[in-house]
C-alpha cells in the first residue's frame, strides 16, 4: 500500500522530479487544507488585523470586491468593515500592503474607462486607490498599491489566487481557489446563499504553507508585481508603482515529519507590451515554452495512482484557448485502465460568472463521455463514476491521490490551465502521515451531508469501505448492498439530505451500461 511507504518513495514516484527552480521542500514546510470559504476569509481577516509597521500583505487574485467583509456581514450590520478599510488603515501605519487584480489585453492596454470581462476589476483598483486612510482621512495609503495585470495571451487571464502574509519577518501564505467575493464566504451544509429563487452553495478550497515553501509564493507574487508594474503606462495603472519588493528573510524551517511540498504554475511566454505594431515580447524569467508545472505534477500523481483518483473542479471539458499537448483524459483513462477508481464531483448548480441558467443537467460532459468513457474497454469503464452536487457551485480545484497525494490550486481541470492560457498556482504534497486520509473523509463526509463523528470514522477511513459510496459494487464482500444508501448503514451515518446525483450519459443506451 503506498501510504507504508518512506516518503522518498512517495516523493519519487508521486511528485516530478525537483529542479532548481521547482524545489520540494521535505519536511520542513506545514501544509494544511482549509475547506470552504468561511475558514478561510476568517483566517485572512485574523491576519489582516494583527497586521503592524514593517509587516506586509501581498494579494494576487482573479477578481475582489472592495467591500467584502471578511468576516461576513453586509453592509448596514453592527461591526460591518471592508478589509479595503482595514488594509488602508494597515498601509498608513507602515504596512507594506499590495494587490494584482487580473485585467485583459483589450480592457487594460487602452487609456479609456475599461471594459469586457475586467471591468470590475478596474473599477475595483480605483475603489481602492482611492480608498482614504480611517486613520489619517486625508492620505491615500494605497494610491499605488494596487496594480491590474492585462499581461498574458489574449485568449487568457491571470487566474493565480493568492495570499502571502509577512509578520516579523515570517512568511504564512495560501494558495486556493478563492476570489475575494461575498459569494464566496460560505461552509457545509451550504444552506447561506440563494442565487435568484435557487438555493445555492459554493464550495472550495485552499491551502496554507508555512516554512521555505512559502517563499516560493512570495516569489511568484514578486514575479506577478514585478512583471505589471512594468507594462506599458496607461490609465488604469498607476504612473510609477513601486517596482520591488522588500527582500524576504530566510524562512525558519516548520519540521512536517513524513511530509513534502512542491509549489507548481503554469504561465505562457508571450505578453503583447507594445501596441504599435503589436509587437510580442517575452515575460522575464520565461522560457519560450511556457512553464508547465501544474501539468507535470497532476501527470506524475495520476500515472502513479494504485487505488484511486478523487477530483473536484469546476470545469470537466475544454474551453477556448486549450493546448490538446497538455490534456489529462489520456492520463486518467490510462489510470481506469490498470484499475483505479477514479472519481469526478461536479457543480450542481453554474457560477453565475458563467452567464445563462445556473441549473447543471445531471450529465456527464461531453469531453469525459468521449475522450474516458468511449474509448476504454466496456469492464474498466465501470471504474469511472461523476456526480454533481445538487444546488452547489464545485469551485475546488483539488485532487487527492491513494490517501498519499493531494493538490489545491487555481489550476482548473482542462488544458489551458495546465498549458498555461490562464496563469496559474498550485500547491501539491505527499505523506506517509494522515493528513490525506483525514482530508478524503472530511470532504466524502460534506458531500455525503452526514456529520463525521466517531461512530462514523471507522468506516469513512478504511478506504476500502469509502469506495462504495461512489459505486455499490466497489464496496468489499460482506457489506450489505444499502450501504451508504440507507441511514445506519454503516454505522453513524445519518445524512440530514441527499445532495449528490449520479451524472449520466446523455444517450439513453449509454445510461443504461454506466448505470
Amino acid at each position: 500500500m503506498p501510504h507504508a511507504s518512506s516518503l522518498t518513495d512517495l516523493i519519487g514516484r508521486y511528485l516530478p522530479p525537483a529542479t532548481e527552480a521547482c524545489p520540494v521542500f521535505a519536511e520542513n514546510s506545514h501544509f494544511e487544507p482549509i475547506i470552504d470559504g468561511v475558514a478561510y476569509f476568517t483566517e485572512l481577516a485574523g491576519h489582516m488585523r494583527d497586521l503592524g509597521p514593517g509587516d506586509a500583505v501581498y494579494i494576487a487574485s482573479y477578481q475582489a470586491d472592495p467591500h467584502l467583509d471578511l468576516t461576513g456581514r453586509i453592509a448596514g450590520e453592527t461591526g460591518y468593515r471592508p478589509f479595503t478599510d482595514v488594509l488602508a488603515e494597515k498601509a498608513a501605519g507602515g504596512t507594506d500592503v499590495r494587490i494584482v487584480l487580473s485585467a485583459a489585453e483589450f480592457s487594460g492596454g487602452v487609456p479609456w474607462l475599461p471594459v469586457g470581462p475586467f471591468r470590475a476589476n478596474a473599477i475595483a483598483a480605483q475603489v481602492i486607490r482611492s480608498w482614504k486612510s480611517p486613520v489619517h482621512d486625508a492620505v491615500l495609503p494605497l494610491a499605488d498599491r494596487v496594480l491590474l495585470d492585462w499581461s498574458g495571451p489574449v485568449l487568457g487571464s491571470n487566474h493565480q489566487k493568492l495570499v502571502v502574509f509577512r509578520h516579523d519577518g515570517v512568511l504564512t501564505a495560501y494558495v486556493g481557489g478563492l476570489d475575494l467575493s461575498p459569494s464566496r464566504f460560505d461552509h457545509n451544509p451550504h444552506h447561506r446563499l440563494k442565487l435568484g429563487a435557487h438555493r445555492w452553495g459554493w464550495h472550495d478550497a485552499a491551502a496554507r504553507l508555512r516554512g521555505p515553501a512559502a517563499v516560493r509564493v512570495w516569489e511568484t507574487f514578486r514575479f506577478r508585481w514585478q512583471n505589471t508594474a512594468a507594462l506599458p503606462y496607461t490609465s488604469v495603472n498607476p504612473l510609477d508603482p513601486p517596482r520591488e519588493l522588500p527582500p524576504v528573510p530566510a524562512q525558519p524551517e516548520h519540521p512536517a515529519d513524513g511530509t513534502a511540498v512542491q509549489v507548481v504554475r503554469s504561465y505562457r511566454p508571450w505578453s503583447l507590451y507594445r501596441h504599435r505594431g503589436l509587437r510580442r515580447m517575452r515575460r522575464a524569467n520565461v522560457v519560450r515554452a511556457g512553464i508547465q508545472e501544474i501539468y507535470h505534477s497532476m501527470t506524475t500523481a495520476i500515472g502513479a495512482a494504485e487505488r484511486y483518483i478523487y477530483l473536484e473542479d469546476q470545469y470537466f471539458h475544454e474551453s477556448p484557448g486549450g493546448d490538446p499537448r497538455f490534456q489529462l483524459y489520456g492520463q486518467l483513462r490510462a489510470a481506469a485502465e490498470r484499475g483505479v477508481k477514479i472519481i469526478l464531483i461536479g457543480s450542481g448548480r453554474r457560477d453565475p460568472a458563467d452567464g445563462r441558467d445556473s441549473t447543471v443537467r445531471p450529465v456527464i460532459t461531453r469531453d469525459l463521455r468521449w475522450r474516458i468513457l468511449a474509448r476504454l474497454p466496456a469492464d474498466c469503464r465501470r471504474n469511472v463514476v461523476m456526480y454533481r452536487v445538487d444546488n452547489l457551485t464545485v469551485h475546488t480545484k483539488l485532487m487527492l491521490v491513494d490517501d498519499v497525494f493531494a493538490s489545491i490550486g487555481s489550476a482548473n481541470f482542462f488544458s489551458r490551465s495546465m498549458a498555461g492560457t490562464d496563469s496559474e498556482i498550485t500547491s501539491t504534497f505527499v505523506t506517509n502521515g494522515p493528513l490525506v486520509r483525514d482530508l478524503r473523509t472530511r470532504l466524502w463526509a460534506e458531500h455525503l451531508r452526514t456529520p463525521l463523528d466517531d461512530e462514523l470514522m471507522p468506516a469513512l477511513t478504511d478506504l476500502d469501505t469509502a469506495l462504495g459510496i461512489w459505486r455499490r459494487e466497489w464496496l468489499p464482500a460482506g457489506h450489505p448492498p444499502d450501504t451508504w444508501r440507507r441511514p445506519g448503514l454503516p454505522a453513524g451515518f445519518a445524512p440530514a439530505e441527499r445532495a449528490l446525483t449520479p451524472a449520466r450519459w446523455s444517450s439513453a443506451v449509454w445510461r443504461r451500461e454506466i448505470r
